[in-house]
């Protein structure tokens, strides 16, 4: 009989400490970091130096607001969602007609701020398993190219 080898199996990850993070409410310094993103980017859209990037951040953000909104977390969102999304394909439009330069409007802004509040309200009040499986979701749906999913830039 050969002898066999037992191999010693080091977990990487504690799985009772990886289980109560997710099934808490998401870390504060982490949604301060997306925020913190996403505020810059509106701040870049409202003086004028906004670049595809930021644009991007935005219609991130407003994307997974509105899988949440439609999976029932927050279903009041819908509709500053859709809102906040047009204002993005006006913004889109007029880029072009303008070499690229990202413009907005007041209203269009106060739309992207609505919109932005009801994520970040979403974001706030759901478990970080939650969150990531709409993150999960919503890159899916974009990917598949969904019949819903407006696809922009």
């Amino acid at each position: 009989m050969r002898k066999r080898t037992r191999r010693k199996v080091y977990p990487l990850v504690n799985p009772i400490q990886h289980a109560i993070a997710g099934a808490a409410i998401t870390d504060t310094k982490i949604l301060d970091t997306v925020r913190t993103l996403e505020l810059s980017a509106l701040e870049a859209l409202r003086t004028g130096h906004a670049t595809k990037e930021d644009w991007r951040t935005l219609a991130d953000c407003l994307n997974v607001s509105e899988t949440m909104a439609r999976d029932g977390i927050g279903p009041e969102a819908i509709g500053a969602n859709l809102a906040a999304q047009e204002a993005l394909g006006a913004i889109q439009e007029r880029s072009k007609k303008l070499d690229g330069r990202l413009v907005v409007t007041g209203p269009e802004l106060q739309a992207l701020r609505d919109g932005f509040e009801y994520a970040d309200l979403q974001r706030s009040s759901i478990s970080r398993h939650r969150y990531e499986q709409a993150v999960k979701k919503t890159a899916d749906r974009i990917r598949s190219a969904a019949p819903a999913v407006k696809v922009f830039i």
